[in-house]
């Protein structure tokens, strides 16, 4: 790819980024309660949630769709629930056992993540719930810009699925991509 062209993409994936930003923080704690609650029921109704034994969510954090209701019900439901471990160093993430109990810590980029680290390997789930700033039609997702997620998608078994969660404004019509990003299979909106 030309220079110049990843210049432009650069600039352009900093500038949305700021601008749903933005927008995560205008939005109202009760907008996002209820929204979140639409997106929940909207996943568990998935087939690929459904027929998952082994889920990777996110823990929620600066605005973002709310996920702790979800694990817990999928918990309840007798689904194995990971979370994701962020290596700073490697820039990798890996799936850490979670349970209702679980005692959480401040991780790398002011993130929860569990005190006691009990990880697998990416290729042993069969559905991950992915955060992002913006999806677009195509599945195409602007992270925060680290690639963490592009780099653990890659490692998915062939048969895992990956649903992204977001609020309505957090779907465009289309976003700038480049060769190191990874779409998710869906994207589940409110």
């Amino acid at each position: 790819m030309d220079m110049n062209i990843e210049q432009d993409i650069d600039l352009t994936k900093k500038e949305l980024r700021q601008n749903i930003l933005n927008k995560l923080k205008q939005q109202t704690q009760q907008q996002r309660d209820s929204k979140s609650i639409l997106i929940e029921n909207r996943l568990f109704e998935q087939e690929e949630f459904v027929k998952a034994k082994r889920i990777m969510f996110y823990l929620s954090f600066d605005g973002e769709v709310k996920t702790e209701n979800m694990i817990n019900k999928a918990i309840d439901l007798g689904k194995e629930t990971f979370v994701p471990l962020c290596d700073a160093k490697e820039i990798t993430l890996k799936p850490c056992a979670f349970g209702k109990d679980t005692a959480l810590v401040e991780g790398p980029y002011h993130i929860r993540e569990p005190k006691t680290k009990i990880s697998i390997s990416a290729d042993k789930l069969d559905l991950v719930i992915v955060p992002a700033l913006a999806f677009d039609a195509s599945g195409n997702r602007l992270g925060r810009g680290k690639g963490y997620y592009d780099r653990f998608l890659r490692r998915l078994a062939t048969q895992a699925r990956s649903i992204g969660l977001a609020f309505d404004f957090q779907i465009l019509p289309s976003l700038p991509t480049d060769t190191n990003d990874v779409p998710v299979d869906k994207v589940l909106s409110a």
